[in-house]
């Protein structure tokens, strides 16, 4: 339940907002999108931030920037009937400031047509700070949904923003709505009948709740006493942005599979691979540290894991372990491996790869999403916020890692190609300090897209690796070429 983040995203002194506008679900007769009153889950109030996922766009030759926007004015009132809470309101208690429900009026998602003011190369794509996080447009934090389109100077390209609330869903819903925005204005229809918004699929507070002291120990007040000071936490991490190319995921893979007894191959994971070598690199900067003790190094991997592939709900019914798949909320938890650094480096990867596999597939998932229930379940009312223990940043250097990957170039393809780059932004409290790994994949190369915010030593260390595994995204890889002349541009 950490505290609401505000101000947390920067825009550019370039940056223009064109207009902002409320638009509302189209279809208001169906018992579908019947205003009503929403509660959030447990697993809801863990997760109270705001969230971005940024795509870039390259601009059609045959297209322009008002097309954009008009296919969004088109579509987004029928997008809206499938993704109906995002047209609602965020109710907060008035005392304490948490979140109490939604309210399903009706009231509109937010439209933003935003001119960044720049050309896109004139961006360094490498670095957060000089290129996303610019085109990023604040929004109350009371909408659920700000959809934000871009364009920029040279007519070479559009982004599309998608601003959501991380009470109504994690990072695979942000997948979601891409999807079924693409979809639907591809296909004019959503197959398997879309998302599903039923909060009540799985997992109920127990009475009493119940939960192991071990788990307790998960989660930390998120209160002054707890943070690292913000000087300290401003000083201590860089943000960058790389991409990893498909052929090297595939030698990180193939070395870091086994043979097993009979010949058989056990094939490691493209995340389990890449993990593994950077857990290996993050135990080579541990291990350069000269003022630990030998026996004081250690480090940790972390994963933000989707319960949507994880939980097996043995005691439900199959319809309610079919919604899940579906699901349009929050059903995420953390895996985290912790090794000596000396083991780490001494391993080859193949074996660190099975730490990883070890490390994601031991939880009981089942078992840990009913205690975080009933952990939240004895804590909500106590007016207080509380953060993962892990993310604080205290104790063993630990970089987390999330994996949103994309199975098809349609996903991100509404009409006007698809994206070349495809990223969620983190808008994290400037005082958590654990180093976190956003990857994202391209399915047309098999590249990772990686947004990374890191120790500069680990950051160095990566830059300077032999085998270039991470390599700073540039102007190039995103296949952005010359800009159109002034004459050429397109026109709002």
């Amino acid at each position: 339940m950490a505290g609401t983040e505000h101000g947390s995203v920067c825009s550019g002194s370039s940056m223009r907002v064109v207009s902002r506008r409320l638009v509302k679900a189209s279809d208001t007769t169906t018992t579908t999108i019947s205003p009503r009153v929403v509660a959030f889950t447990n697993l809801d109030l863990l997760n109270d931030m705001q969230l971005y996922v940024a795509c870039l766009y390259r601009m059609p030759a045959t297209s322009t920037y008002s097309a954009v926007a008009a296919t969004f004015e088109a579509h987004m009132p029928s997008f809206l009937n499938h993704m109906f809470p995002m047209a609602g309101r965020i109710v907060r208690d008035p005392v304490s400031g948490l979140p109490e429900e939604l309210r399903c009026g009706n009231q509109g998602a937010e439209l933003v047509l935003a001119d960044a003011g720049v050309a896109l190369r004139a961006l360094d794509w490498s670095l957060a700070n000089e290129s996303v996080r610019k085109i990023l447009v604040p929004f109350p934090d009371e909408v659920p949904l700000s959809l934000q389109l871009v364009s920029f100077t040279c007519g070479l390209g559009f982004a599309v923003v998608w601003g959501f609330h991380h009470l109504l869903g994690d990072g695979s819903f942000g997948g979601m709505l891409m999807k079924t925005w693409c979809e639907l204005v591809m296909t004019g229809s959503i197959s398997g009948g879309g998302p599903s918004h039923d909060r009540a699929v799985f997992f109920r507070p127990r009475d009493p709740p119940s939960y192991s002291a071990s788990f307790a120990a998960t989660f930390t007040p998120w209160d002054h006493e707890h943070q690292v000071n913000g000087l300290t936490a401003e000083a201590s991490f860089v943000q960058r942005h790389y991409y990893v190319e498909g052929r090297d995921v595939a030698r990180l893979r193939d070395t870091a599979s086994t043979t097993e007894p009979g010949g058989r191959r056990r094939r490691a994971t493209r995340a389990e691979a890449v993990s593994a070598y950077l857990w290996k690199v993050l135990a080579g900067v541990v291990a350069s540290l000269t003022r630990l003790a030998d026996d004081e190094k250690r480090c940790r991997m972390a994963w933000l894991v989707d319960g949507r592939r994880r939980l097996t709900l043995t005691s439900s019914t199959p319809e309610l372990r079919r919604a899940l798949r579906s699901y349009a909320g929050n059903v995420t938890t953390h895996a985290v491996g912790d090794a000596a650094v000396a083991a780490v480096l001494s391993r080859p990867l193949a074996e660190v790869a099975a730490m990883v596999r070890d490390a994601i597939t031991a939880p009981d998932y089942d078992a840990l999403c009913q205690e975080t229930v009933d952990w939240v379940e004895a804590h909500k009312r106590t007016g207080l916020s509380y953060a993962h223990t892990v993310a604080l940043g205290l104790g063993s250097p630990t970089l987390a890692m999330t994996v949103v990957s994309s199975e098809h170039n349609s996903e991100t393809d509404f009409g006007f190609g698809p994206a070349v780059l495809g990223m969620p932004v983190d808008a994290r409290d400037g005082r958590l300090c654990t180093a976190h790994m956003y990857v994202t994949t391209r399915p047309a190369d098999g590249s990772w897209i990686v947004n990374a915010y890191v120790w500069p030593r680990l950051a160095a260390a990566l830059e300077a690796d032999e085998g270039r595994v991470f390599r700073p995204i540039t102007a190039e890889y995103l296949g952005l070429g010359e800009c159109l002349p002034p004459e050429a541009r397109p026109r709002l």
